[in-house]
C-alpha cells in the first residue's frame, strides 16, 4: 500500500512539473511572437495622409495663367483647390514631413509603451525635429500616434493620431493645429479598393466654432470613361457644394458651383484648360 501511495505521489509531481514547463513554454512563445520575433505592422500608405493636388497646382499653373479670362472655369476650380493645398503644405508642414520620413525607417518593438516605434530625426522648415511614431495593435487593426519634439520649443507633442484596418484599405487620421493649439483641426478619412483602383480621401474642418467647421474637400479616383477623377468641396459658411470632375490624362474637365456661377449647370474646359461649352 505504501509503495502504491509513493507511486501515485511521484506521478502527481511529474504531471505538475510537466504542466508548469508546458505553460512556461507556451507563454514564452506567445510573448516572443507578439514582440521580439514579430514584424512591425505596415505603415498606412502616403496617399492616406496627403491628398493629390498635382493636377491643379503644377508648374504650368501660374497665377497669371489661372487668372486669364479664357481659363475662368478651370481657374475657379484651381483657386479653391489651392486653398486646401495651402492648409496641408503650410499649416501642417511639420507633421506631413514627419509622416513622409517614416517610410525610410523600421519600426522597433518597445515593451515600455507596448507598441512598435519608428523613431528618427527629420527636417521641416530648415529645422531639425524628432519624431516618434507609435503603432499599437488593437482590435481590427492598428492605432497610430505621432509624437514630435523640437529643441527648446516642445517635447513629445501628440500632433496626430489615427487608425488603419488590417488590410490597409481604410485609414483615418486626426490632426491638432500646433503645439500651442491642442484642439483637433482636421480629420482625414481614406478608402481604397485595391482590385478596382478606386479610392477617395476626405479632409474635414472640425475646428470647434470656426466659420468653416464642417466644411470639407473630397478627392477621388473613379473608373469613369469620360471623367476619372473628382473633387467635392463643401463650404459650411455658405452651405455650398462645388463639384469638379476631370480626366487625369487628357486634362479636360468641368466645374459646378451655383454660389459662384449663379447656375447649377456645368462649366467646362478643354485639354489645354480653355473655357468651352459643355456638350
Amino acid at each position: 500500500m505504501k509503495t502504491l501511495k509513493n507511486s501515485i505521489f511521484q506521478s502527481s509531481r511529474l504531471i505538475l512539473v510537466l504542466s508548469f514547463l508546458m505553460a512556461t513554454i507556451f507563454i514564452g512563445c506567445n510573448k516572443d511572437d507578439d514582440t521580439v520575433s514579430g514584424t512591425a505592422p505596415n505603415l498606412p500608405p502616403e496617399s492616406s495622409f496627403m491628398m493629390d493636388f498635382s493636377d491643379f497646382t503644377g508648374a504650368d499653373t501660374t497665377a497669371a495663367y489661372k487668372s486669364s479670362l479664357s481659363h475662368q472655369h478651370w481657374g475657379w476650380a484651381a483657386s479653391n483647390i489651392f486653398v486646401w493645398n495651402a492648409v496641408l503644405t503650410i499649416t501642417f508642414a511639420v507633421p506631413v514631413a514627419a509622416f513622409y520620413e517614416s517610410f525610410h525607417h523600421e519600426g522597433v518593438w518597445d515593451p515600455d509603451v507596448d507598441a512598435w516605434v519608428w523613431s528618427y530625426n527629420f527636417m521641416a522648415g530648415g529645422v531639425s525635429h524628432l519624431a516618434k511614431l507609435q503603432g499599437s495593435l488593437v482590435d481590427g487593426g492598428v492605432r497610430w500616434e505621432m509624437y514630435i519634439s523640437k529643441n527648446n520649443a516642445y517635447s513629445d507633442f501628440l500632433w496626430y493620431w489615427g487608425f488603419s484596418n488590417g488590410s490597409n484599405t481604410e485609414v483615418e487620421w486626426h490632426l491638432n493645429g500646433n503645439p500651442q493649439d491642442l484642439e483637433e483641426l482636421i480629420s482625414i478619412e481614406w478608402n481604397k479598393n485595391y482590385e478596382t483602383g478606386e479610392a477617395n480621401i476626405k479632409y474635414t474642418n472640425v475646428k470647434a466654432g470656426a466659420p468653416e467647421e464642417g466644411g470639407y474637400i473630397i478627392y477621388g479616383i473613379a473608373n469613369g470613361e469620360y471623367y476619372n477623377a473628382f473633387y467635392d468641396i463643401y463650404s459650411a459658411q455658405h452651405d455650398n457644394l462645388m463639384e469638379i470632375q476631370w480626366h487625369k490624362t487628357q486634362k479636360y474637365g468641368r466645374v459646378k458651383d451655383e454660389f459662384y456661377f449663379g447656375t447649377d449647370e456645368w462649366n467646362c474646359w478643354d485639354e489645354i484648360l480653355l473655357d468651352v461649352d459643355c456638350e
